[in-house]
């Protein structure tokens, strides 16, 4: 069964959305590997470095678990999803495209702003800056969910005025807060939210990702986005750092050094998505449906789905 976008009697204008890293799961690649869009994955690993078929087919779980093979897995399989969309859907109204972390640079290669080839060395290279600095300052993350982002704040504020290593780091939806930092802080803050009647989930991951325990990577990162060629690009790009409409140049140096360790403004993204850049649908792009789950969260009347992946064909 060919892949397709739920058919609906409107014209849509997309705001096509992109995830980041989280979203990644065993053979996630199978449905697009006999689609013609499957000839990028050759290309992702050559600039990458990364055997990106076999993670995509074959990695279990504790492999796709680390930080730069998630990666490079999650951009790949998004990209593969981007193409098969424009090869079912030509005619599909897209006018912006946005990222969650990672995902933005997905989104760039989507919007004509990186080539495919320097998009997947770039998330090579962020990938395994973010791993290394990691390993040398492991840290945390947890979803705070059921209370609004202010009630979040005060209980940073608070770990941080009793010496705790602890930041905002995903605005996500009205709901949903992530924090991030030294695993004693995440829990210790977790728990606190549970007795003030928050939900909590402390997240699979080994790095304080959008914190200054990132800084060690941002030498690298800086290194290679100084190598790189930024287009024009087709449509614009919602930042992550300032959710703000972008289009190509080399000010994303910038945006995507400052992203490294800067809160995502998710919710505030997906508002400028549809309020200031006329998009009347979201469209989830790549693994998993967790952005259409989170813009369905903060604006349940403009519609929000997932792209399917194909059906696999039995061997």
């Amino acid at each position: 069964m060919a892949a397709h976008v739920q058919e609906s009697t409107a014209e849509p204008r997309y705001a096509v959305l992109f995830p980041g890293q989280g979203v990644q799961r065993p053979g996630m690649g199978e449905p697009w590997r006999d689609t013609p869009s499957w000839e990028l994955v050759d290309s992702v690993s050559r600039a990458s470095g990364f055997d990106v078929a076999e993670l995509l087919l074959t990695a279990d779980q504790e492999t796709l678990s680390r930080t730069d093979h998630a990666q490079i897995s999650v951009f790949t399989a998004s990209l593969l999803a981007w193409s098969e969309f424009h090869r079912h859907e030509p005619s599909a109204q897209v006018v912006a495209v946005a990222g969650h972390s990672l995902g933005e640079y997905s989104a760039l290669v989507a919007a004509g702003v990186l080539s495919v080839t320097d998009g997947a060395w770039l998330v090579g290279e962020r990938g395994r800056a973010m791993a290394e600095a990691a390993r040398q300052r492991p840290g945390a993350m947890a979803a705070v969910m059921g209370g609004d982002p202010e009630q979040v704040t005060a209980l940073v504020a608070q770990a941080r005025r009793d010496g705790a290593e602890l930041w905002l780091a995903n605005h996500n939806s009205p709901q949903q807060t992530v924090i991030a930092g030294s695993r004693s802080a995440v829990e210790a803050t977790a728990a606190r939210a549970a007795g003030a009647g928050l939900r909590y989930s402390v997240l699979p991951v080994t790095a304080a990702c959008h914190s200054p325990y990132m800084e060690p990577a941002g030498t690298a990162l800086r290194r290679a986005l100084e190598l790189t060629s930024f287009a024009t690009g087709a449509v614009p790009v919602v930042a992550n750092v300032d959710a703000r409409p972008h289009r190509g140049g080399g000010h994303w140096r910038d945006l995507c050094a400052r992203q490294l360790v800067s809160p995502v403004r998710w919710a505030d993204t997906l508002n400028v998505l549809h309020e200031e850049l006329d998009s009347t649908a979201f469209l989830d792009i790549g693994p998993g449906a967790t952005l259409a789950g989170l813009a369905r969260r903060t604006l349940p009347e403009v519609p929000s789905q997932r792209f399917k992946a194909p059906v696999p064909h039995p061997a």
